[in-house]
C-alpha cells in the first residue's frame, strides 16, 4: 500500500508540473483528497506550513508596495548601470546582480527585470549571451536559500531550532557558500559553448536581420522610488537585527513577546503600510503588481504540494526512518541528491523545504548535513520550463541561449549543477565551523 500511495503522490506532482505555474498547488490539493478519501491516509490542517505561507504573503506585499512606488525600477537601473560599466566581466557580474537582488527581495522573480540588460550588454561586448544569462538565472534561484526573508530560509530555520542551529547560524553558512558557489558556476559558464562570432545559429540570424542591438533604456524613476526602497531595506535590517537579539546565541532579549516569524510578518506588513503612507501611492495597485501575483501563486503552490507531501510522510515516518535513516547515515551527501530531484519536480525551494526537510531531520539526519544540503532545493533549472529560464531564452535574440532537442541539453544545466555541487561541498566544509 505504501508504494501505491507514493505512486499517487508522484502522479499528482507530475500532473501539477504538466499544468505549470500554480498547477502544482492545485494538483497537490487534489492529491490530498486522493490519499485521504481514496486510500484512507489520515491528514490534518497541522500538515499545512501556515507560517511559510503567511511569511510569503507579508513579504510579497511589502515588495509589491515598493514596486508600485518605483523602487524596483530604481534597483534595476542601478544594476543596469553597474553591468554596462563592466561589460567585459558580464559573465561574473551578472550572477552577482541577480544574487543580491534575490537576497534582498526573497524572490528570484526579480531577475526578470535584469535579464534583458544582461543579454544586451553581453551581445554588445561580443560575449555569448548564454554564458551570463544561464548563471544569472541559476544565481537568482540558489540565492533563495540565503535570503533572510525567503520562505525557504525562515521555514528551515524554524525546523533547525530544536537541534541547536539558529537563524543567524543558518545565514552565516548559507550566504557565503552560495555566493562562492555562484562564482564557481560563473567560471564554468564562462567556458560553455563556442564564441558567439563562430556560432552558426547566430550567423544565420545575423544575416536575416533578426538581431538588434538596443540602446540603453532610460527608465522613468518615480520620485518615491528611493524612499520606498530605503523603507523596505530598513525593514529587512530590522528583522535580521531583531532575530539576532532574540536568538539564544546573542540573548539580548529573553522571552520575547514577538517571535521571529511573527516579527517578519508584522514588520513587512508595517513596512508596506509605511510605504503607502509616506509615498502616497494608491494601495489598490499593490494587489495588481506583478510581484504580488507571483507571490500569491507561490502561496498556493506551497499549500498544495507541502500538504500532499506531509500527509504521505507523516503516515509512514517510521518506515521511512528505518529505510532511509541508515542509508543517509552512511552517505549523508545523498540528501542533497534527493532534494535536487525533488525541487526539480516541485518547482519551489519553499515547497521542497517544507515537504522533505522535516522528514530528513525526523529520521536522524545531522543538522550539518541538512544545512549543507539545503542549497540543493534550488534545482529549478533542470527542466527548461521555469519562468525565468524561459524568459532568458526568449530575450536572447542571438539564439545562443537555446533548448536542445534532448530537453536537458540546455545552457543552464551544467553551470547549475556545478553551482549546487559547489554550494553543498562548501556547506559541509564551512558549516563545520559553525555547527
Amino acid at each position: 500500500m505504501v508504494w501505491v500511495e507514493l505512486l499517487v503522490v508522484l502522479l499528482f506532482i507530475f500532473v501539477g508540473a504538466r499544468i505549470g505555474g500554480i498547477g502544482i498547488g492545485l494538483a497537490g490539493g487534489a492529491g490530498v483528497i486522493a490519499l485521504s478519501l481514496g486510500l484512507g491516509v489520515p491528514t490534518s490542517q497541522a500538515y499545512i506550513p501556515v507560517d511559510v505561507i503567511l511569511i510569503i504573503m507579508s513579504v510579497i506585499t511589502a515588495i509589491a508596495a515598493m514596486q508600485v512606488a518605483g523602487g524596483m525600477d530604481w534597483l534595476v537601473q542601478i544594476a543596469e548601470n553597474f553591468l554596462r560599466k563592466n561589460p567585459q566581466r558580464i559573465t561574473f557580474y551578472a550572477p552577482i546582480v541577480t544574487f543580491i537582488m534575490t537576497l534582498m527581495a526573497g524572490t528570484g522573480h526579480t531577475a526578470f527585470s535584469t535579464l534583458p540588460v544582461i543579454a544586451e550588454v553581453a551581445k554588445g561586448q561580443g560575449v555569448r549571451p548564454s554564458r551570463p544569462l544561464s548563471i544569472a538565472v541559476v544565481a537568482s534561484q540558489i540565492a533563495i536559500t540565503a535570503s533572510p526573508i525567503s520562505a525557504a530560509v525562515v521555514a528551515f530555520a524554524a525546523m533547525l531550532t530544536p537541534f541547536g542551529v539558529d537563524y543567524l547560524t543558518l545565514l552565516a553558512v548559507c550566504i557565503p557558500t552560495t555566493f562562492a558557489a555562484c562564482m564557481v558556476g560563473a567560471l564554468v559558464s564562462n567556458f560553455m559553448g563556442g564564441e558567439l562570432k563562430n556560432d552558426p545559429v547566430y550567423q544565420d540570424r545575423l544575416e536575416k536581420g533578426l538581431i538588434k542591438l538596443a540602446d540603453k533604456q532610460q527608465r522613468t524613476i518615480l520620485p518615491t522610488a528611493k524612499t520606498a526602497t530605503y523603507i523596505f531595506l530598513a525593514a529587512i535590517g530590522f528583522v535580521v537585527c531583531y532575530a539576532a537579539a532574540i536568538s539564544k546565541s546573542v540573548g539580548l532579549i529573553e522571552n520575547p513577546a514577538l517571535g521571529r516569524n511573527e516579527a517578519i510578518m508584522t514588520v513587512m506588513l508595517a513596512a508596506a503600510a509605511l510605504i503607502v503612507l509616506v509615498t502616497k501611492i494608491d494601495a489598490a495597485k499593490i494587489s495588481s503588481a506583478p510581484t504580488f501575483r507571483s507571490g500569491m501563486t507561490a502561496c498556493v503552490c506551497v499549500l498544495g504540494v507541502a500538504w500532499l507531501g506531509s500527509t504521505f510522510v507523516n503516515a509512514h515516518v517510521a518506515d521511512i526512518k528505518d529505510v532511509a535513516g541508515a542509508l543517509l547515515a552512511e552517505n549523508p551527501w545523498m540528501l542533497a541528491i534527493v532534494l535536487f530531484f525533488a525541487s526539480m519536480l516541485l518547482y519551489s525551494q519553499g515547497a521542497t523545504t517544507v515537504a522533505l526537510m522535516p522528514a530528513a531531520l525526523a529520521i536522524g539526519v545531522a543538522p550539518l548535513t541538512a544545512v549543507a544540503s539545503f542549497a540543493a532545493v534550488s534545482a529549478l533549472f533542470v527542466l527548461p520550463t521555469y519562468p525565468t529560464l524561459l524568459a532568458a531564452v526568449e530575450m536572447d535574440d542571438t539564439g545562443s541561449t537555446r533548448i536542445g532537442k534532448y530537453v536537458f541539453n540546455h545552457p543552464f544545466f551544467i553551470p547549475g549543477v556545478a553551482t549546487i555541487a559547489s554550494a553543498v561541498t562548501f556547506g559541509f566544509l564551512f558549516g563545520g565551523l559553525f555547527i
